[in-house]
Formats: C-alpha cells, structure tokens, sequence
C-alpha cells in the first residue's frame, strides 16, 4: 500500500512538474490580459463638457460610469439608442468628471457629475438610470454609485442594468426580492453573493417592473428598446432600432446557455497570446457610438487576441455623434510605428477616407465601409483577421446573435495553441535531464 501511495505521489509530482511551466506561464499572461482591459490611461487634461441644452419637457435618462470606468458596449450602445430616438436629455454621469477607462482602452470624460446633474434638473430625478458592469461590482470602491442609485431609486427613478451592472444594482440592495439576469458568466457567482435576488437565467431581458435587468452585454440593447417602448412607444422603438442597425428588434433571439465558463479559445487567446497584435483604432469627430464600441470590444475586449490603443491624429479630445467627450491615449504619428494594424471606425471615416499612410506605420483600414450592423461587421472583421473560432467566442461573450452572419478566416489560433505544447516538452525534457543526472551522481563516478 505504502510503495503504491509513493508511486502515486512520484506520478503526480512529475504531472505537476510538466505543467508548471505552460500552466504558470498561462496564469501570467492571463492576469495581464485581464487587467488591461480597463487599466487607466494616462493624465491628462478635462476638456470642457459638451453644450447640450437641457429639454425640461423632455424625460432625462443617464447612463452611469464608475470611478473606474465600465464596459464599453454597455455604455455606448444604450447611450446612442436613447439619443438617437430624439425624446429623451441623454447624460453620461459619473462621481467625478475626469477621463475613465472603458474596457478596451477607449477613455471617457463623462458629461455631468452626480452632483452637475441635478444642477443641470433643477433637481428632479432622472426617469431613466442605465447601471453598465463596472470591474469593481460588489467592492467598497463603488460606494459613490450605489449610494447614488438608492438615493434615485427612493425619488421613483426606473433602472435598466446591462450585464453585469445587474451585481451594482444587486450589491446596492435593489434586486432584493426580484428577478433578475446577468451575463452568464457571471449570473452562478451572483446567485451566491446576493441569494435574496431571484436570479433568472437564459432570458435576454426580466422586466420587473421599475427594474429591467438584461443578460449579456448586446441584450443590453433589448433590454434598452424595451424600455424605449415603456416610456415612448413601440413606433419610437422600432425606429430607433432601425437607426442601429440592430435587425434582432422582437425576434427574441436566444440567450447563449450552458457551463458558465470560457470556451477553450478564450483560454488559448488569454494564456498563449504573449505578444498580441496591437491595434491603433483611430477616432474621429462624429463617429457613431456603437461603431466605436464595436472595435474596442470585438478586437480589444471580448476576444482577448489582441491591444486596442485610442488614437487620434493630433492628440485632442473628440466628440462622437451625439455629443459624447473620448480621449486618446497617443498621438497617430507617435504610435503609428508600434502598430500592427489601425483601425479607423465609422461609415461617415469611410465614406471620406481622410486619412492617408503615416510614415513607418500601417495603411489605415476603414472598418465600417461595408453595410450591416457596427458589431456584425467588426466581428467578420476579427474572423478573417484573426480567426473563425475567436470570433464565435466573442459573439458569444457579447450575447450577439450569429444567424445570417457570415464568418470566413483561419479556422482556430494555431501558434498560440502550439505554445503549451512546446513549453510542455520542454518542462518534460528538463525533467527528464534532469532525473538523468541525478542517478548519475548517486552511481558515482
């Protein structure tokens, strides 16, 4: 028994010694990944807020940011679906009015603080607060927002969670015995931390009445539309979806299902990526919203293949179509020679082609010159630059619906998938040589 149990533990610790330099290696790189996605970016200064005059007779509806920024789908698109119906003051607000990271890289300076949107009511409460998934759910560091949102929730305002802002709103105690969704890689997690929410699972959008929680990050645009429609009407729904281009208005498409964790290209692209390809997305005056979160999300976000870097041509301040602040974290003729590809979004950057090659960097690629949706076109875009499999995952993570999207490229991520393989081998030869050379010295010479 003994000799049976020395030879399971010889077996094991061999095991482990093979795989401690793929496995460690891929923790590292994982760590890394992660943490980029909503590192800050560097000083700067805040320019100053947009002019955007206020409608008294209009209902305001905000879209909040954390200290430490948000998920960058889950702002913009609810953000440019509600502006673009043309019946509600759209505000993004923040505890403090300073640059924040969206996941990505892309830097946000919001429009009002908590404290400038009241001034800016006249103190009347927002009709509508959309809560993004915010990297520090469920930490003291978010107390300035949930603070804020028990206060809104007291004075009658409606909340939409996207993703997993539904744990902000969870952790502020405003899910407490209700319904709720989540993302689904996050939803088993939360029915642990908060049991009194009644946590719903395979459903786009729960509607509990003054609360409206959606699942993963593009059912944030039904649940938006739905919301829409509460507050103007199924006609101001449909247009607004139109305008979008999101053609999945009331088809009720499937919430994606199954074990809660990554798909094994996630892992291959978050552990063996080690020298990413770095994408410099170009930023422009009038860009749509949705356009650019489909670049940071699709390519710098939910895929994990690959560095998205904020540009613009001389360094300032831009300000989307429908009024919103982004900052850039470099200059395009400064960073142009560490760029593997630039990227420059928007149907209205494509049908001008201003922008020509900078000397020693990339010809710039104008993502959006083919029709369709901005998500649709930027995951056909990774298909065919990365791979099919990266893109399938990242439609996935983004809860966007592939039918009628057509994706063409590489089939799998071959040499990031070779990686552990090698260094396996290499764990194992090590091992070997070294297990050699121990029984030589105790023969002796």
């Amino acid at each position: 028994m003994r000799t049976a149990l020395l030879r399971a533990a010889r077996v094991a610790a061999v095991v482990v010694a093979v795989l401690l330099l793929p496995v460690g290696g891929a923790a590292i790189s994982a760590v890394a990944t992660f943490e980029a996605l909503n590192a800050p970016g560097p000083a700067r200064a805040v320019p100053a807020a947009s002019p955007v005059r206020h409608d008294p007779a209009k209902p305001t509806a905000v879209v909040v940011v954390g200290d430490r920024g948000a998920e960058v789908s889950d702002v913009l698109a609810p953000y440019e679906i509600l502006a673009a119906t043309g019946r509600f003051n759209v505000y993004t607000v923040a505890p403090q009015r300073r640059p924040l990271p969206l996941t990505g890289g892309l830097d946000i300076v919001p429009d009002l603080t908590f404290d400038d949107l009241a001034t800016r009511t006249g103190g009347v409460t927002p009709d509508l607060v959309v809560v993004p998934a915010l990297p520090d759910d469920g930490e003291p560091s978010t107390a300035p927002v949930t603070d804020w949102l028990r206060v809104q929730a007291d004075r009658g305002a409606l909340f939409l969670s996207v993703c997993n802002g539904a744990g902000v709103l969870a952790s502020a105690g405003l899910l407490d015995g209700r319904p709720a969704t989540a993302h689904r890689l996050r939803v088993g997690r939360y029915e642990g931390r908060y049991p009194g929410v009644d946590w719903v699972h395979g459903q786009r959008f729960v509607d509990a009445g003054d609360v409206v929680t959606t699942a993963g990050i593009l059912s944030g645009i039904d649940g938006t539309l739905h919301m829409v429609e509460r507050l103007a009407g199924p006609a101001v729904a449909a247009d607004a979806a139109a305008a979008v281009g999101w053609r999945h208005h009331r088809a009720a498409p499937a919430v994606t299902t199954g074990i809660a964790v990554p798909d094994p290209v996630a892992i291959v692209n978050a552990g063996y990526r080690w020298d990413p390809a770095v994408i410099g997305v170009l930023l422009t005056d009038g860009v749509g919203e949705i356009e650019l979160a489909s670049v940071f999300d699709a390519h710098g976000g939910q895929s994990l293949a690959a560095r998205t870097l904020a540009l613009t041509a001389g360094g300032a301040a831009v300000r989307s179509s429908h009024g919103l602040t982004f900052l850039p974290r470099a200059g395009l003729a400064d960073a142009a020679p560490s760029l593997d590809r630039l990227v420059v979004p928007g149907v209205a950057a494509a049908a001008t082609r201003s922008f020509g090659q900078v000397p020693g960097g990339p010809a710039p690629e104008y993502l959006h010159d083919r029709s369709g949706f901005a998500y649709d076109v930027a995951l056909a875009d990774l298909a065919g630059s990365i791979d099919v499999a990266t893109a399938r995952w990242t439609a996935k993570a983004l809860e966007l619906p592939t039918d009628g999207l057509v994706l063409e490229g590489p089939a799998w991520p071959l040499a990031p998938t070779a990686l552990p393989v090698v260094l396996g081998l290499l764990s194992a030869g090590a091992l070997a040589g070294g297990a050699r050379l121990l029984r030589r010295r105790r023969r002796g010479p």
